[in-house]
């Protein structure tokens, strides 16, 4: 079985593991997560660890993921040239993720690194290999899975030709068309966006979905199950508050 789901933001990772068992997910099944399981919540650098020692799960690089490793800098070590080398574009572009949630990454990643000073390198290798996007069979039908879907999107225009902006920060209207024969899954936007009725719900068009159901503003993240296009979230007879 094939699932994805996104936005993850550092969701309580206890109940992230809670959800991929009531989809009774195991070693046979492969889960694509569509970008940002770091910021704004708790336990994203545990997210980032898990992802490291899980060969069934596949990341697909988020905007935030994007902004730690443009922030790499912070993670080398401390020394007179690192410090030297610290300009007001780099203390901008740190600002700027600390706006957007860095500070539990941040922490979390301190306290992994308590135990494993070098496994900051390894995240960050990970993160470097991570694609922008990817196509999956499932059936008879196609997926095209990105963060944010796609920006500037024209039919002719080819997957290799669009901009990592185009992928990782693009929001869709709802009147956006993407292509017929494939059907493109992102994130990105929470679907509460496209109205207050869609909040903690999928939202659905005939040519594109949009996963992310808003674990950043505490909604349960939503995973979908791509073979028979099954949802599952927590309730509150789940354990989920």
């Amino acid at each position: 079985m094939i699932y994805v789901i996104s936005d993850i933001h550092g969701y309580p990772f206890d109940k992230f593991l809670s959800l991929l068992n009531k989809a009774n997910f195991n070693d046979e099944d492969y889960l694509f997560i569509l970008g940002d399981v770091i910021d704004r919540g708790p336990d994203g650098a545990k997210y980032l660890k898990w992802l490291l020692s899980t060969p069934n799960a596949q990341l697909i690089l988020g905007n935030h993921e994007e902004m730690m490793l443009v922030c790499e800098f912070v993670f080398a070590e401390v020394t007179e040239e690192n410090i030297s080398s610290l300009n007001t574009e780099n203390l901008t572009i740190f600002a700027n993720w600390q706006i957007n949630g860095a500070d539990p990454t941040l922490e979390g990643i301190r306290e992994l690194m308590k135990n494993d000073r070098e496994i900051i390198n390894d995240i960050l290798d990970y993160l470097h290999d991570c694609e922008l996007w990817e196509l999956v069979s499932v059936g008879e039908k196609d997926f095209l899975l990105t963060h944010s879907g796609l920006g500037n999107f024209r039919k002719d225009k080819k997957l290799s030709e669009y901009s990592s902006y185009d992928l990782l920060w693009n929001r869709p209207d709802i009147s956006d068309r993407y292509f017929d024969d494939i059907i493109t899954i992102f994130g990105h936007t929470p679907t509460e966006y496209f109205g207050e009725e869609y909040k903690g719900k999928i939202f659905i068009t005939d040519t594109w979905i949009d996963i992310d159901t808003g674990a950043a503003m505490g909604n349960c993240p939503t995973l979908l199950r791509l073979d028979d296009m099954k949802t599952f979230t927590l309730t509150d007879q789940d354990g989920n508050s």
